[in-house]
């Protein structure tokens, strides 16, 4: 079964979806299957950013599910490339509230069956969905920044994760989405935190002309955007599945 890793964050505008691409790039790079599942109902962030328009998404796949109607999880994905697939969430958060809980569980173990990698994109909302969510992932990736709310939300995420046994929780700083926020050094984060920073990304991975990736649906690791910092994302992402390899 392919390992199932989520990547999450207590405040947006992080950087969240974005590391996910960047990950699901360099495991395309690695010649690993990737499944990216859209499940931030709030902002469906991954179709937007890859320019998808997908004729299915998660709500057709639940509702052939529940009329029995479903026969295979491909007829539901779009493939970005040899190796990524996309199932989209719906743009309309009004229809993706109509999605019940106890499909999410039976579409991430479905799912992990025909892939080395389930990628799972969450709203930073700690709801009952992402509950689930996690109590079914591998491990979670939890996406922060330098700045005092996001510290002090990230502390109570990591308070929950340890009261009810959450799965393998690791911290990515991401102070490459802000120049201009570096509020705490990496020393007084962990202090506050009580918990180790598993990942950094600095000021160096700060990418200017982001924005014309997106509008274009690009991943920068698929566009040799990272040239010099290309081996650090490497390394995460090898690190994230190293159990499986």
């Amino acid at each position: 079964m392919g390992k199932v890793i989520t990547i999450t964050s207590r405040k947006g505008g992080v950087g969240k979806s974005t590391t996910l691409l960047n990950l699901a790039g360099v495991f395309s790079n690695l010649k690993k299957k990737v499944l990216i599942i859209d499940l931030d109902f709030y902002s469906s962030s991954i179709s937007i950013s890859l320019n998808l328009k997908n004729e299915k998404n998660i709500y057709n796949l639940v509702l052939d599910i529940s009329n029995n109607k479903f026969s295979s999880i491909d007829d539901y994905v779009e493939h970005y490339n040899d190796y990524i697939s996309i199932l989209s969430s719906s743009t309309d958060p009004r229809i993706n509230s109509q999605i019940e809980t106890r499909y999410l569980e039976q579409i991430i173990n479905m799912a992990r069956h025909s892939v080395d990698v389930l990628l799972i994109d969450t709203s930073h909302i700690l709801d009952h969905n992402n509950l689930v969510i996690f109590d079914n992932s591998d491990t979670i990736l939890n996406v922060m920044s330098n700045d005092p709310v996001d510290l002090v939300n990230t502390k109570n995420f990591i308070n929950i994760a340890r009261d009810v046994e959450f799965p393998d929780l690791r911290i990515l700083l991401n102070e490459s989405n802000s120049l201009e926020e570096k509020y705490f050094s990496d020393f007084d984060i962990r202090e506050f935190l009580e918990y180790n920073i598993s990942y950094k990304l600095g000021s160096d991975f700060f990418v200017k002309t982001i924005d014309k990736y997106v509008l274009d649906g690009k991943i920068l690791t698929l566009n040799n955007v990272y040239k010099n910092n290309y081996k650090k994302l490497e390394n995460i992402a090898i690190d994230l599945i190293k159990e499986n390899t």
